[in-house]
Formats: structure tokens, sequence, C-alpha cells
């Protein structure tokens, strides 16, 4: 087991479950005249993709890839499939507030054995969602400084791509984080990404929203370099979000010509749809219906500013108790296989 998580609304908590051995135990018997050997053959782990286009690790312990198998054994070889396209995807390991050096430590473990790289959402900022569906975070500034601490050790000198704190930043810019904590919000996220970047095989990426929230883009400017982009990486576009491929390139760049030229990523986890042209923010964001699976994760994505496609959100888990979804973060299996099977 790699770890234990727990996560936010348009977020993704960790799901590490039981030993990949488990999976492989399906592959077990099956009667060859009920079909020919190369539909009988039993679901395996996922693989992890050529190293050059998909440096990223896939967790062969998803929720998704034991529900393919699970659901394989049971007989239902369609729905398992369409998870299938899940767990064949590396996606992004959400850091909860328990835990933090265990759960980085697990986590780029298990990808250095398989000579890949983790991806990490590192999400417990003081204050966090604004008492939203994924409320919660660090008590306070101390309180967060440790639990970092925590994950700067986990990681170590393994390789590792961090998106930091989701929302944090954009919610100061909309208005929604009171101004009274405008000024540790920076102090911490400029800590954090000068904490990161002094490891040896570290990539930081800010959360910068994504083109339906903050626009212009010009008003994401002074946030970012209050919190210290020009040490970071770049900023990560649409995470948890819908936004197309399309539209998240022209405000990146619009957003990266003013910051000297800053990288980005893009959260391409559930975007293959768009997003739902709803007037309804909330509606549009939470568990819209109609939405697929959008690019794979790579770093093949033929733009010189856009470092990589990521699965930042985890297809498949809530982002809360709207439109009939469980609380934030949970699997709902019903969701992900709408989103597999939408996908083109």
């Amino acid at each position: 087991m790699f770890g234990s998580l727990s996560g936010r609304a348009r977020a993704a908590l960790s799901t590490a479950g039981a030993a990949v051995g488990a999976l492989l135990l399906l592959s077990g018997c099956s009667d060859d005249s009920a079909a020919p050997p190369e539909v009988a053959r039993p679901p395996e782990a996922p693989a992890q993709h050529p190293k050059a286009q998909v440096p990223f690790w896939v967790n062969p312990e998803s929720t998704a890839a034991k529900r393919a198998a699970e659901l394989r054994k049971g007989g239902r070889s369609g729905q398992s499939e369409l998870l299938a396209k899940i767990a064949a995807q590396p996606v992004a390991e959400w850091i909860g507030p328990d835990d933090p050096e265990g759960q980085a430590r697990g986590f780029t473990e298990a990808a250095a054995k398989a000579d890949r790289i983790a991806v990490l959402v590192l999400y417990n900022i003081p204050h966090r969602d604004c008492g939203q569906y994924s409320q919660g975070g660090a008590s306070d500034g101390d309180s967060y400084r440790g639990w970092l601490d925590g994950a700067v050790r986990g990681i170590g000198d393994r390789g590792a791509t961090v998106i930091l704190e989701p929302d944090a930043l954009p919610h100061i810019s909309d208005g929604c984080t009171p101004r009274d904590y405008h000024e540790e919000r920076f102090a911490l996220i400029k800590e954090a990404v000068g904490r990161l970047k002094a490891l040896p095989h570290t990539k930081v990426y800010l959360d910068a929203g994504n083109p339906s929230w903050v626009t212009p883009a010009d008003r994401m400017e002074e946030p970012l370099r209050r919190a210290g982009i020009e040490r970071a990486d770049g900023f990560a576009l649409n995470v948890s979000n819908f936004q197309t491929t399309k539209a998240n390139k022209e405000y990146g760049h619009r957003l990266s010509q003013l910051l000297d030229g800053k990288h980005f990523v893009i959260d391409t986890s559930r975007n293959g749809n768009g997003p739902l042209r709803a007037a309804d923010h909330e509606k549009a964001w939470c568990n819209p219906h109609g939405r697929a699976l959008g690019a794979p994760p790579t770093t093949d994505t033929g733009d010189p500013k856009v470092d990589a496609y990521l699965w930042v959100k985890r297809p498949g888990e809530s982002d809360g108790t709207c439109k009939g979804g469980p609380d934030a973060g949970q699997w709902w299996e019903t969701y992900a296989l709408d989103l597999a099977r939408n996908a083109r």
C-alpha cells in the first residue's frame, strides 16, 4: 500500500489500496470454449507508458484498476474495458492532511521503482476552498509548515511533479478568500515553492485557475508573482475543470507573456467534450453531465510552452454532493463510466 489520502471538491483523493498481486490473482483459468484465447485472457495490472512521451507513473493500485479487474472477473467485460481507459493512465496523487511524509514517500518510491515520476498535488492551505465542498486545510500557518515539512521529506531526492495548492491563488483574485488571509497565503505558498525547488528532482507548478474563472488572464499575474512564480517551473491550468485544451492554451500563452515566458501544464482529465454550457457556475463545474475523458497525459504536447498534459483530477471521483454525487473525492462509478464512454 502506497499511502492513504483525503482530498477536495473538484479534485481527487488518492485511493491506493490492495497489493498489485491482488490484481494478478485474477489470472485463473477460463472456459476456452466460451471465447477465443485472446478474449478470455485475464486483465493485468496497468503497464507504464514509453518514458520518452509519458514519464509519469501509472498507479497499478488505483480504484479504477481494481474495479476494472473486479468487473472483468464478474463477467462485466464492457464496463471493465471502460474503466481500464482510466486505469491505464498516470493520474495525480493528492497528498492529504494525514501523514504527508508517508504518503509522499510511498508514491515517489513506487514511481522510482518503475523508473517513472510521481505526479503529486499538495492541497492543505489554511481556509481551503472558502468553506465550500472541500473546506478545511491546515489550522494555521505553523500547522501548514509542519505538514509541508513532512511532504518535502517524503519526496526527498526522487522525481516528482507537484501541482501546488489548487484554487488558492484564484480564490484570492476572485475575492472568495477574505483579505485578512491574503498575506499569509502568499507567504506560505512562496515558502512552499522554495522548499520544493530545493529538492534535486522536483518540478513545481502553481495553480492559475482556468479560462472561465479569472479573466482576463492579467488578473492572475500579481497573485502568481507574489506567491513566488519566479522560482517555480511554471503554472497549472484547468485543474479539475472542463475547459478545452485550445482555450487553456490561449489563456496560458497570454499569462506566460506576462510572466516572462513561464511554461505551464494543462489538466486534460475531463475536458474531452469541453465545459457544460450553463449560466450557473456551480452546475457547470460540479459533476456536469455529458463530459468525457480528455487527451491522455504526455509531455509531447507540440507546444514549447506547454510542458505536459496531466490528469490532475482523478476521473471518476466526485466534485461534491451535487447532482446526486457522493462527497468530494469519493469514487462515483456511474460518473467514471460516463466519462470513459463519452471519450473519443
